[in-house]
């Protein structure tokens, strides 16, 4: 009979998230997952089947978290669409305390996606609800005479995604607040 589990499995894949998130798939070992979510192998093994079952959680949690947390505010018509374009850019700038630097999916995507079709369907599908969510936002802006309705919504919030993932790798090579600061008032011209 198989003992009971003795630990947490969501804290154990959000630990193993943020190591991930950090070091990569490739270059996180077995033993870094131990160390990180305090587990022996074998409750890693057990539980998770493999280090990329545990990566793939861990992945799918990010994106879970964080696309949750763009929407939210993508999705807040009570806010001008200025502020909620500045509120998703800003989240590069001045990241939560404790999470690593850069971004897990774009990482990952460097990482990972030319030679896994599984990894950037999953990416592509969460990346395309988040564009379609900002280019309905940047719409009905145009409707309520916010956005210059001569600009194309879909392209506009291309633009958006494409800095923000800009100044998540500009974040991993070290770039100071300043420069991401005039990247985000840049940005914010275009509404």
């Amino acid at each position: 009979m198989p003992r009971p589990r003795t630990f947490d499995e969501d804290r154990a894949v959000d630990a193993a998230m943020r190591v991930f998130w950090t070091a990569g798939y490739e270059a996180t070992s077995t033993q870094d997952l131990c160390e990180a979510t305090g587990l022996g192998r074998s409750s890693i093994y057990n539980t998770f089947s493999s280090k990329r079952d545990l990566f793939d959680r861990a992945l799918r949690r990010y994106v879970d978290q964080f696309t949750a947390a763009q929407l939210e505010v993508i999705e807040d018509a009570a806010v001008p669409i200025r502020e909620r374009v500045r509120r998703i850019l800003w989240t590069a700038v001045e990241p939560e305390p404790d999470d690593p630097t850069g971004c897990f999916v774009i990482n990952t995507i460097v990482e990972l996606g030319p030679k896994d079709a599984e990894i950037v369907d999953l990416l592509d599908r969460d990346h395309e609800a988040k564009l379609a969510a900002l280019t309905n936002a940047i719409r009905a802006a145009q409707t309520n005479g916010e956005v210059d309705p001569e600009q194309d919504p879909n392209g506009l919030a291309t633009y958006v995604f494409t800095v923000l993932g800009g100044l998540r790798v500009a974040a991993r090579r070290g770039a100071d607040r300043a420069e991401q600061q005039a990247v985000v008032e840049a940005t914010l011209r275009s509404f």
